[in-house]
């Protein structure tokens, strides 16, 4: 048993409400870290607790040999007030539990919990729990809407930003132990000997925090990069260049977490150019990595140009692959059949493949809900998934306990989420965007939490002057609010992918495109004609609701037992059917539109009571992107009533708020938008 030395705090003064550019997040001011005393973490560890916590004395234990801290993992803790009252011991199998343990510790300060007698045991939920950072080499972020990327590649190895420290210390505050350097769209550059030092700086900053490496690679590498005649993953020249390959990347990194794979997808290249299976290609890489302890993340999104539903493909193509992959194989499903809409019915490979790990893979950035110009708390719709039971094995199978391990005891368990991460000031874009990056780590490290406990966590720690009063106004009736205001004023009742070729930054249901594939517009999927509205995905249209276990699959197939808040995804609903409340589909629709955009406006009420209790930086730059948010939901609701109702030929429910733009007007608009910026007003004739 290793002991470290107590560590004792000073005192420490309130100060006045001062101007705030957000890029604490929702961190206290970062410590001056000691070189190499105890060691790198701990070092971390001991001195994030010097400088912010107030409390009794703290000591360190770092116990290998206990069989009770083994049980809880290296990253999992145990923290404990001393018998005799004057001291808290954190302990740990590993020096990231003693580190993950004094953020813990810090949070519960600075949260308000009673830290008098504390006797807390804590492990992960999943073993890996990653970002993913769709940035490219030239500095771009694909959907990213926080500025630039965080990464210079060009400055690298020479030139190193003091935000990758800050990056990786504001990680491991919330147990995010990998990142994703690169998009999934990947450049084969990224494996050059040029960048792989580069990538070494990086990993030496992350290692002391508990972050590990990961890449995202092109799967014609060999080819492109090593001058090989082919990929073929079953060609022994391939295997070797792979095996030759990994080998200098560890050379550089040791502790490298593995590869992050879209192959066959969207254009990309993959095994089935040369005839083999999703199988052939991901195993080649595991045995590759294996030697290493390296995994590959294989992402589920695949659909092709065709006739049948893109909801179905990727269960097609994977489940029938189940059971063959190797056992460092993950694979990475998004947590809807489509593409992180704002709301979608959860993937039904979650309940399918029993035999294979699995992966949650959520979008923390907003690709689909207003960039960084919307206020919209992403936990609901996580936990939505999560909390989903897949009745793969009777009642209780939900898509959490499938993924972390505690249903099919999978030797590996992992979630990851894409980026909202830029170079902006305040990293996210909107200051309300933090609370998705936490949120995502805070529900990794324990998938039980519920949003709103996370969303308070963060209130408390972000916004240190509000009332808790207003706090709690904030967190119930905005935060917790906001993702099903947002649905509303986007696509109610199951509608999806309603949004702008593109860029998917505003209502485009009109979109044509000529050339473009049917499944990149929305009339694909709204299928809006004189009869009704939505997609029929029952057994009597494309019969995608037999990919999902019994009950599910009946009360899915039938109109009426169909949740109505997915029931134009699976049907296609007549315009006069009567729904619960009594109103037609027509009026509910008009209804959901319009209770969006009140909502919105209800946000900017609550808002502006933070006046004062808020520094005036972050109040105003709120207050402005609300502002956005309200025109932009005004924006979708004329625009997608307006265009249906040239189907419906019904009038919008005199009660109703009418429209105040033209769709002539709204179809003749276009906003420029680059992949690191969002539109800054919204829409406007």
């Amino acid at each position: 048993m290793k002991s470290y030395l107590p560590i004792i705090f000073a005192f420490f003064f309130i100060l006045p409400l001062a101007a705030d550019d957000g890029s604490s997040l929702w961190l206290s001011k970062a410590p001056v870290v000691p070189s190499n005393v105890l060691s790198p973490t701990v070092d971390i560890a001991s001195s994030e607790l010097r400088e912010g916590w107030h409390g009794l004395p703290v000591n360190f234990q770092l116990a290998q040999s206990s069989k009770v801290l083994r049980a809880l993992g290296k990253d999992g803790f145990v923290i404990q007030t001393d018998k005799n009252g004057k001291g808290i011991t954190i302990s740990s199998a590993g020096e990231t539990g003693l580190l993950y343990g004094a953020y813990e510790l810090l949070r519960l300060q600075n949260t308000g919990s009673d830290c008098s007698h504390l006797n807390i045991s804590e492990k992960p939920s999943y073993q890996f729990r990653i970002l993913n950072h769709w940035d490219n080499i030239d500095g771009t972020v694909e959907r990213g809407y926080a500025g630039h990327s965080l990464w210079f590649w060009k400055e690298l190895p020479d030139k190193i930003s003091p935000r990758y420290q800050a990056y990786a210390r504001a990680n491991a505050s919330i147990g995010i132990n990998g990142t994703v350097l690169n998009n999934v769209n990947a450049s084969p550059q990224i494996l050059s000997v040029e960048y792989l030092k580069k990538i070494k700086a990086l990993a030496d900053i992350f290692r002391p925090y508990g972050l590990k490496v990961y890449l995202s690679i092109n799967f014609s590498s060999p080819v492109a990069l090593g001058g090989l005649a082919t990929s073929d993953p079953l060609d022994k020249s391939v295997c070797r260049w792979w095996g030759s390959k990994v080998k200098e990347i560890y050379s550089f990194i040791p502790d490298f977490g593995g590869f992050l794979v879209k192959a066959n997808s969207e254009g990309l290249p993959g095994p089935q150019d040369y005839g083999r299976t999703h199988v052939d290609g991901a195993n080649m890489l595991a045995d590759a990595l294996k030697p290493y302890h390296g995994i590959v993340m294989w992402r589920a999104f695949v659909y092709k140009s065709g006739d049948d539903d893109r909801a179905k493909q990727a269960y097609q193509e994977f489940v029938p692959l189940d059971g063959q992959f190797r056992e460092n194989v993950i694979i990475q499903v998004k947590n809807g059949p489509v593409d992180f809409q704002p709301r979608e019915p959860f993937s039904p490979l979650f309940g399918a493949m029993k035999k294979t790990a699995l992966m949650p893979e959520f979008q923390i950035t907003q690709e689909y809900l207003g960039a960084s110009n919307h206020l919209v708390y992403l936990a609901p719709l996580w936990k939505e998934c999560l909390n989903s039971d897949t009745y793969s094995d009777g009642q209780g199978a939900t898509v959490a306990r499938i993924t972390d391990g505690s249903l099919y005891h999978q030797p590996f368990t992992a979630i990851a989420g894409v980026a909202n991460i830029g170079d902006d000031k305040n990293w996210c874009g909107h200051p309300f965007a933090q609370a998705n990056w936490y949120a995502f780590g805070r529900m990794a490290w324990n998938v039980d939490l519920t949003s709103q406990q996370i969303a308070g966590e963060w209130l408390k720690q972000t916004f240190k002057g509000l009332s808790d009063s207003l706090r709690s106004e904030i967190k119930d009736q905005i935060m917790m609010k906001s993702r099903e205001a947002a649905v509303d004023y986007m696509t109610p009742l199951g509608l999806h992918h309603m949004m702008a070729w593109g860029h998917h930054y505003g209502p485009e249901p009109w979109c044509v495109v000529p050339g473009a594939r049917p499944d990149w517009l929305p009339s694909y999927y709204h299928r809006a004609d004189s009869i009704g509205l939505g997609y029929d995905r029952s057994s009597t249209g494309s019969n995608a609701t037999a990919q999902y276990h019994s009950p599910l699959c009946d009360i899915y197939d039938q109109l009426s037992l169909c949740p109505e808040n997915l029931i134009l995804w699976f049907h296609h609903v007549p315009w006069t059917y009567k729904m619960k409340d009594g109103r037609t589909l027509w009026d509910e629709l008009c209804y959901d539109y319009n209770d969006g955009v009140q909502e919105v406006r209800l946000f900017q009420k609550i808002w502006s009571k933070a006046k004062g209790q808020v520094d005036a930086q972050r109040f105003s730059d709120v207050q402005h992107r609300l502002r956005i948010q309200a025109r932009d939901a005004v924006w979708w609701r004329d625009a997608c009533l307006l265009y249906f109702q040239r189907f419906s030929k019904m009038p919008i429910p005199s009660q109703l708020e009418q429209p105040v733009h033209e769709l002539k007007d709204m179809m003749n608009y276009h906003i420029h938008i680059t992949n690191y910026e969002c539109p800054p007003y919204g829409f406007t004739k």
